[in-house]
């Protein structure tokens, strides 16, 4: 037996180190390009959602405030107290509703960590969150009628921790505050993809995530699994390498983040119970769309 058990931790060791090596590079691109946009942009990128609402974009609104959600490189419980200053100064709540729909599922950082699981997950997972947070703005522009959708009554801006006059020791500590937040989940999301190569045949995988039924139990597997975007790229890189259908992943990469429980929290809190189970109608419908359009429409 303890023979069996040191057999078994040199197989897990080798494909820990396996998947390490190869998303480690992509992890420390994501961290310092991700703090290189929030110490030196974010003011910036904020600014332009209230720049352009004089501009009578009306509905075409919704496209910038995607992608500015996209953009922007908050967490939900910063993003929420900027949306509530985007509505003191007049900004509506299709615009507002894209804007924090695309960034729930997406940020700067989380889209270079994207990038180990190759050119075309990357493009998906881009375009699915874009529309995402431009369907969701279209649902609350034409289904509300014109009421107030959200309450963001209480919230204020966001403390800013990026203060430090020395602007290179400002990146530096934002740097070290991303690697804290994230680093454990990191580790935790090679861990189980190392666990999951190892025990999981890979017919069990196809049988799991393949294109069809795969689409449901992605979108629903997003739900308890997903802990942090750095977490869950090594576990989605050897899924695919072992069968997921790439309609499944970009279903997983939906419900995931829209899901996350630190998530779910602060969203309740600005739409109360009736619209909060809307919005989890919406992720899901989103992320079978998405999937289904990928797997078997453009069959990528």
């Amino acid at each position: 037996m303890p023979g069996l058990l040191g057999r078994e931790a040199v197989y897990l060791w080798y494909y820990f180190t396996v998947q390490a090596e190869q998303i480690a590079g992509y992890y420390i691109l994501g961290i310092c390009l991700g703090s290189v946009i929030s110490v030196f942009g974010k003011a910036k990128i904020h600014a332009l959602l209230t720049a352009i609402q004089g501009k009578k974009l009306d509905v075409l609104g919704l496209v910038p405030a995607s992608l500015i959600g996209i953009a922007s490189p908050l967490c939900m419980y910063g993003t929420i107290p900027i949306a509530a200053s985007f509505s003191q100064k007049g900004v509506e709540d299709d615009w507002l509703a894209a804007f924090m729909m695309s960034s729930i599922l997406l940020n700067p950082q989380l889209l270079f960590y994207s990038a180990a699981l190759g050119t075309t997950a990357l493009v998906v997972r881009f375009v699915s969150c874009f529309v995402c947070g431009v369907s969701a703005g279209l649902c609350v522009r034409y289904l509300c009628k014109g009421k107030r959708f959200f309450n963001f009554a209480g919230f204020r801006e966001p403390e800013n921790h990026d203060t430090d006059p020395n602007p290179v020791l400002r990146l530096i500590k934002n740097i070290g505050r991303n690697i804290k937040a994230t680093a454990l989940y990191f580790l935790i999301g090679i861990a189980l993809s190392a666990a999951f190569q190892r025990y999981v045949p890979e017919e069990v995988f196809v049988a799991l995530f393949g294109r069809g039924f795969g689409l449901l139990m992605a979108a629903t597997i997003g739900v308890p699994l997903y802990m942090c975007g750095g977490g869950t790229i090594p576990l989605l890189m050897g899924w695919m390498q072992n069968g997921m259908s790439m309609g499944s992943t970009a279903a997983f990469m939906i419900t995931g983040p829209a899901t996350k429980i630190t998530n779910l929290g602060a969203i309740k809190i600005v739409l109360g119970v009736k619209k909060f189970i809307l919005y989890l109608l919406f992720v899901m419908v989103s992320a079978l769309m998405s999937g289904f359009v990928i797997d078997f429409v453009l069959k990528l």
